[in-house]
């Protein structure tokens, strides 16, 4: 029984690695685990002389946030209509800048003004894209800040990327802007033609029952007057939300906030109607008083969001602020020569120190018989696999 307890103790000792072991063949190895790292470190070294230095251009803007909120916050001050064209803004205005920075349009600018094509040595435009991309960083800070990190051999030619990225996204914007104008604008210009003619017909239907505008006015008394605006907003509130649809899901909480505003606006104009029916505000001049002060309150709405489309069209576009212009690098930012050789230096070690303990665990198996044999029948098999 004693004999049978100190044989799996005998044999646990002997497959357990000692710290002495490892040490000694540390120890016995040591002139090739500093000098090996120290020559690789070095050839990297050398090596990396002869990589083609590379040159870091960075520009910093400030996207026109300022601007945008002053025209949201005027568009909102008008009334129902006020949401219209200022709705499909985003909560973050600078994440639709970087995006706009990184579009294609910008990039292929800047592929047509500085020949990228030849200059990246690639056929397709698609492929000069994805290098310009590669060598392109374009990320937002907190604070609002845009930063361009352009990468180029030559210093001078990273500087004026970097800032031309500036310009074609200027240039970009002032597009969109305009178009975005031009299409309110026209939009605006048929509801306004529109609500002028419903205004002209109901003002001569009014005229038509012979009874002059200060004597409707005094007669139906503000209840109509009331009914007349709230159907109006009614009708703004719908031209709203069918505006709504192109750019939200119905789901969204702004198209689901604009439809329970319309529900409120039905529901009140719903109960301003039975009311002044109740009251006894009949008769036909008094509709058609309330079709003219309809047309009249539409007119009205229409009016101010042509006048600010008309504003905005003739604005050149959002100003892009450039806070720092990218200058010319003076020291190349790759490769970094000293962390070349440290890391190669490093990974040399690590495969030679893998090295000396494999060697000298084959080593230590070649002494044990049963190893052996299982070492010259791996060989064997590894001879067959390769017709040796």
């Amino acid at each position: 029984m004693n004999e049978q307890t100190q044989a799996p103790a005998a044999y646990e000792e002997a497959d357990e690695i000692s710290l002495l072991d490892l040490l000694q063949v540390i120890a016995d190895n040591l002139r090739l685990l500093i000098l090996g790292p120290l020559a690789v470190g070095v050839v990297a070294l050398g090596i990396s002389y002869l990589i083609k230095p590379t040159f870091t251009a960075t520009t910093t803007f400030l996207p026109p946030q300022q601007q945008q909120s002053a025209a949201a916050s005027m568009l909102q001050s008008l009334g129902a209509l006020g949401g219209l064209a200022g709705a499909a803004g985003i909560k973050n205005p600078a994440d639709q800048y970087v995006a706009l920075t990184g579009s294609r349009t910008v990039k292929d600018a800047l592929i047509e003004k500085f020949k990228l094509t030849e200059r990246y040595e690639e056929k397709l435009r698609q492929d000069a894209r994805k290098e310009l991309e590669k060598n392109t960083r374009i990320s937002t800070a907190k604070n609002g800040l845009i930063t361009v990190e352009v990468d180029d051999h030559e210093p001078q030619i990273a500087a004026d990327m970097a800032n031309a990225y500036v310009e074609e996204l200027s240039r970009l914007m002032g597009r969109l802007a305009l178009t975005e104008a031009q299409e309110r604008r026209a939009f605006f210009e048929g509801q306004l033609k529109k609500a002028k003619e419903g205004l002209t017909t109901a003002e001569a239907a009014l005229k038509a029952t012979g009874i002059s505008e200060s004597a409707v006015k005094a007669s139906p008394g503000a209840s109509v007057g009331a009914v007349a605006s709230l159907m109006a907003q009614v009708a703004a509130k719908e031209v709203q939300i069918s505006a709504m649809r192109g750019y939200l899901v119905e789901s969204a909480p702004e198209f689901q906030r604009a439809q329970a505003e319309l529900g409120a606006l039905r529901s009140q104009l719903s109960r301003s109607e039975k009311d002044t029916a109740s009251n006894g505000a009949g008769g036909d001049y008094v509709a058609k008083y309330r079709d003219f002060k309809y047309f009249e309150t539409l007119y009205e709405l229409m009016a101010k969001q042509y006048e600010i489309a008309r504003i905005d069209e003739s604005r050149e576009g959002a100003v892009v602020q450039v806070v720092d212009k990218a200058i010319v690098p003076e020291r190349k930012s790759k490769p970094k020569r000293g962390l070349v050789a440290a890391v190669a230096a490093v990974a040399a070690g690590f495969i030679l120190l893998l090295f000396v303990f494999i060697r000298q665990a084959l080593c230590n198996a070649r002494q044990d018989p049963d190893s052996a044999k299982k070492i010259n029948g791996l060989r064997a098999s590894m001879r067959r696999a390769f017709g040796k």
